[in-house]
């Protein structure tokens, strides 16, 4: 996956330049802690909004291959990408979609994303696409991995919420600040 990512980002800005020797452990590594905390069963439906080159979704999708993950993005170069990395991995649980991801129609599971707005206009868009359903053990909704400080984003949020350290799991540095955040129907 890795080898792939570094051919499509030297053709098209995926991640930035800068951050390329991380894709590891800062993309594909952070995409995977969600899968310590939501193990996906079969027929979980997650999409993945302002995917991207694919982060969170692909790491996931080949983590949970019975799951099926639908990668919205409004860039469709990058969705290009997402396909051929899709094709090229092989994997038939990935729908990639070009448009902006609260223009997606349907209910899922679990919403997943990172780095795409704050989290109160972020839950704004996407209330309506999770019906609250308990999947996995837990209430579906939007898992969100964000770092720093967002006590006040969530505090002005109408939902339930989990907190979960990412260093609790990770002793690397980058995972110092980061949390994985999942939001509720109250």
């Amino acid at each position: 996956m890795t080898a792939l990512y570094r051919f499509w980002n030297a053709r098209i800005n995926l991640i930035s330049r800068k951050d390329v020797e991380n894709i590891e452990l800062h993309h594909i590594l952070h995409s995977l802690s969600i899968a310590k905390f939501f193990p996906f069963t079969p027929g979980t439906r997650i999409l993945d909004a302002g995917t991207g080159g694919g982060f969170p979704g692909i790491p996931l999708a080949v983590m949970f291959p019975e799951a099926e993950f639908t990668l919205a993005d409004s860039i469709l170069k990058k969705i290009g990408v997402v396909e051929n990395i899709k094709n090229e991995l092989g994997l038939t649980n990935v729908i990639p979609v070009n448009c902006r991801f609260e223009n997606v129609s349907g209910n899922y599971d679990f919403i997943t994303g990172r780095a795409i707005s704050s989290l109160p206009e972020l839950w704004k868009l996407i209330e309506d696409k999770i019906p609250g359903t308990v999947k996995n053990g837990r209430a579906g909704g939007l898992l969100y991995l964000k770092g720093g400080e967002f006590a006040d984003e969530l505090n002005s949020i109408h939902a339930h919420y989990e907190v979960f350290n990412l260093s609790d799991i990770f002793s690397e540095t980058f995972f110092k600040t980061k949390k994985l955040i999942h939001l509720f129907k109250k």
